[in-house]
């Protein structure tokens, strides 16, 4: 079973972009636990998104549009979803001034893998246009 899990994070190592391997690694312990599950499940679901440090920290991109990052608090690890405030799925928090939602953790054992899956999935589905933010002098529209 060992050899099965040490395999299963080797894997994970190599999907995982080195900028936020270094970025998890730099994390302590226990916010590092966080931030693999995390990254291993935004990983999985958004395959095709395109992953770099931004801002700072860990963020997914899909054509160009930020869909999900997270970040390392003072007391806790956010996992940001830009457009989640037009999310039916429940279980995010309104962040900021635009459309961004956010959940925070301080244990891996709070994600809720299933929550997490159905938020991951209305991060392709339901998107405001921040990538055309500054173009558009601060208004948002809707892409999907």
């Amino acid at each position: 079973m060992a050899e099965v899990a040490a395999g299963a994070f080797l894997l994970q190592c190599q999907l995982m972009h080195p900028d936020t391997q270094r970025y998890n690694a730099a994390l302590p312990p226990r916010d590092r636990a966080i931030a693999e599950s995390l990254a291993t499940a935004i990983d999985a679901a958004l395959p095709d998104a395109e992953n770099k440090i931004w801002h700072a920290h860990p963020v997914w991109f899909l054509d160009g549009n930020p869909i999900v990052g997270y970040s390392k608090l003072k007391t806790c690890v956010r996992l940001l979803f830009w457009s989640g405030q037009s999310f039916a799925a429940p279980g995010l928090t309104a962040e900021g001034t635009f459309k961004a939602a956010e959940a925070r953790y301080t244990d891996v054992a709070q994600i809720d893998d299933e929550a997490l899956m159905l938020w991951l999935t209305e991060a392709r589905d339901v998107q405001w246009d921040y990538k055309n933010l500054v173009k558009r002098k601060g208004r948002l529209e809707r892409l999907t």
